[in-house]
């Protein structure tokens, strides 16, 4: 069987330059992640202060990314993805920078989270939308998957070698090559043919609040969205806060220092990069209801599971698990959203799923470093799988028609 025959979307050219870029700059990103993380760690010894770092930098997603989704649908996609990923790479040059001198202070790391946070408003709906425009409807689940998989490979890769070379060379080095790996990003996006369309409508509104209220009168009357995006609220503001919980988990409970933290977060990348495969291999069968709640109700069990044990190794798979599950119910949710939207919507559509995915990250931070400055990181664990298991069921009883059609 021939590659593209498992994963069509990769027969498109557009999607496959997309891809490749992304594959290398995701690696940087979570080398960055992992190393920004540990940085205020060491700087502030605080899991507060480690998740309202987080907080800052998801604080512009959650203010304005309803007014991102009307800019999405207006420009091409092409272009704002060109520039938000620019300035990315200079963003992380000057935390590299600072970091190598030895001038870094938690103050510019929020600073620096900040102006992230904005690009990021941009970006993420922009890149979401853009992958239909590259592999088209038929095709779509499959991307979404593969994208997922790239995704979780970086985060097996990223984490591994940031662990490792924090401690040899210093957190600056992982900065830098963060920098330098948008250029393969920048470069496939160059080279795509491909603007992303925008919709021409009729009798559209110059107003950007009456297109914004369109946008959301419309997610109102589409039932399987909306329930969609309610869940996702639910899942991603108390039960996905792993770049808070996990770091604080590893040096407090486990007693293990940046290696083993980096370890574990490749441990996770490996079962969400397993789920995305394997989500991908059965795309062909469209989206199915058990890939969203299973996803759902898997993810809560195996956070209740990390929380009532301090074992390293157990760690490692029950967090593997985790990833497995949350992969399958993100990209479940992400296909049924992109799925059941009318193009002319998509990136307003979009720009919700995306304060909901990541806007609500300023939120969930804060309610998991301030739970776990309180309670403690395994405390914050069980109850957080509490809650996914809890609405993913009351979801599945009380909407499951909506979702079965």
């Amino acid at each position: 069987m021939r590659i593209t025959e498992a994963f069509p979307a990769l027969e498109h050219r557009n999607f496959r330059l997309f891809w490749l870029g992304q594959m290398v700059s995701l690696i940087g990103t979570w080398m960055q992640n992992i190393g920004q993380g540990w940085l205020v760690l060491k700087l502030t010894n605080s899991s507060f202060l480690l998740g309202l770092i987080s907080a800052v930098q998801f604080l512009p997603m959650m203010l304005f990314s309803l007014f991102a989704g009307v800019i999405v649908d207006r420009f091409p996609k092409r272009k704002l993805i060109l520039f938000t990923q620019s300035s990315f790479a200079v963003t992380s040059f000057i935390l590299a920078t600072l970091t190598a001198l030895k001038l870094i202070n938690y103050w510019q790391i929020m600073i620096l989270a900040l102006i992230n946070g904005f690009l990021n408003t941009i970006d993420v709906p922009a890149r979401q939308s853009f992958i239909i425009d590259l592999v088209g409807k038929k095709d779509l689940m499959n991307a979404i998957a593969l994208n997922s998989a790239v995704f979780n490979a970086a985060r097996i890769v990223g984490p591994a070698i940031a662990g490792i070379l924090i401690g040899k060379l210093g957190y600056a080095v992982c900065f830098y090559l963060n920098s330098a790996s948008f250029i393969a990003v920048i470069l496939g996006l160059l080279f795509i043919t491909v603007e992303g369309i925008t919709p021409k409508l009729t009798n559209v509104k110059t107003k950007i609040i009456e297109d914004l209220k369109d946008g959301i009168i419309y997610i109102k009357n589409t039932p399987i969205i909306l329930h969609t995006i309610l869940m996702i609220a639910i899942l991603s503001t108390f039960s996905m806060n792993f770049n808070v919980l996990v770091p604080v988990f590893t040096k407090n409970v486990l007693h293990r220092e940046a290696t083993g933290y980096g370890l574990l977060m490749s441990a996770m990348g490996i079962g969400a990069l397993l789920g995305a495969l394997t989500l991908a291999s059965i795309s062909e069968r469209g989206v199915k209801p058990v890939y969203l709640f299973g996803g759902g109700i898997g993810l809560g069990i195996f956070q209740i599971l990390i929380g009532i044990q301090s074992s390293y190794a157990l760690t490692a798979l029950f967090l593997a698990l985790s990833g497995w599950f949350m992969i399958t119910f993100s990209s479940s949710a992400n296909t049924t959203i992109q799925i059941n939207s009318l193009d002319e919507f998509r990136g307003r559509v979009m720009s919700v799923y995306s304060l909901v995915f990541g806007g609500v990250t300023p939120i969930g931070s804060l309610y998991a470093g301030s739970l776990a400055q309180r309670f403690g990181s395994h405390i914050t664990f069980i109850v957080s799988g509490a809650i996914a298991i809890a609405y993913s069921a009351y979801v599945l009883s009380k909407f499951r028609k909506i979702f079965s059609t």
